[in-house]
């Protein structure tokens, strides 16, 4: 449902809260190598994520990409969607034909729209620190 590159940001953002819990930055070597992702492609993503303010940039030979604690609570997974795909995910047409409306729906249009609408619901009310707390415990992975 989600983009590749949305993909790669939910778990870069995971990883970089991670890291912040724990009192570190994360460089980017470091991210594309634990998201499994390549460091351009990496890049282009944590940029977006910062200029969204989800993530944040520091420079320099102690830089890298943190997260504040205290707000990771408050960080939904719907902002590194929106900030990534936009809004696309909650409205296109499952089967990607343009026109397919509650007016003129597709053949799909029933089906899918249960679901798209429990995925915006899911995001929405799952916070950065929800996902961060299984990685640190050991208890889920970003890659295997």
């Amino acid at each position: 449902m989600f983009s590749k590159a949305c993909e790669y940001a939910i778990r870069a953002t995971i990883f970089i809260a991670s890291e912040s819990e724990n009192g570190r930055r994360a460089s980017l070597k470091d991210i594309s190598r634990e998201i499994d992702s390549p460091e351009a492609f990496t890049a282009k993503t944590l940029q977006k994520l910062s200029r969204s303010g989800i993530v944040i940039s520091t420079k320099g030979a102690h830089g890298g990409f943190q997260i504040r604690k205290e707000e990771m609570d408050s960080i939904k997974i719907s902002q590194i969607v929106i900030a990534i795909d936009g809004d696309k995910v909650y409205t296109r047409c499952s089967l990607g034909l343009h026109n397919c409306s509650e007016e003129h729906p597709c053949p799909f249009h029933s089906r899918f729209k249960p679901v798209r609408n429990e995925l915006k619901e899911i995001v929405e009310n799952t916070s950065l620190k929800d996902l961060t707390s299984g990685l640190i415990s050991g208890e889920t992975f970003l890659k295997i």
